[in-house]
């Protein structure tokens, strides 16, 4: 079952993001890691933010979260972490079906350059990377990110932001 998180959800929501997040020890530069990768206060603010998770429940349990955020005119898909143990058994493409079902706006994705396995997925799921030189005007116009963040990460975009932009050129 997918369903939008509640504040009740926050501390599964912080311990999946901080577990699955392991997987980007070693791949992501050192400088940019930290233990936890997201602290408490970094989660409440990105949900003050805007952030609105969604999360996927296996036997009453969540084992899933994405967050989506809309800002300006695209929604950007944001923290999107699997329980370790769930991972592969397409809980992170359900959640992804269902958010790109309830919106009408381009999706836009960040994440890190060296984490192909990230990548990979998006791309199954039907997003293409952007050009470095869009990769740097998205990630500085739609997120808050330091520099370090936008020089090692790539952006994915889906169909109808390609359409659109296909359309205002």
């Amino acid at each position: 079952m997918i369903r939008q998180c509640n504040s009740s959800d926050f501390e599964t929501i912080y311990s999946i993001i901080n577990e699955a997040a392991e997987a980007y020890r070693g791949i992501i530069p050192g400088d940019r890691w930290k233990v936890p990768y997201m602290d408490r206060e970094e989660l409440q603010h990105e949900i003050d933010d805007g952030v609105v998770f969604w999360g996927y429940e296996e036997g009453g349990i969540l084992v899933g979260v994405m967050g989506v955020q809309d800002v300006m005119d695209v929604t950007l898909v944001r923290h999107a972490y699997v329980r370790t143990a769930t991972q592969n058994k397409g809980i992170g493409g359900g959640l992804l079906s269902e958010l790109r079902e309830k919106t009408a706006r381009p999706l836009l994705m960040g994440t890190w350059a060296n984490a192909v396995w990230a990548v990979r997925f998006y791309e199954k799921h039907g997003f293409r990377l952007v050009t470095p030189e869009e990769k740097t005007r998205l990630l500085k116009k739609y997120w808050s990110i330091p520099e370090r963040q936008v020089e090692t990460s790539v952006v994915l975009a889906d169909q109808k932001w390609f359409d659109l932009r296909q359309t205002a050129t």
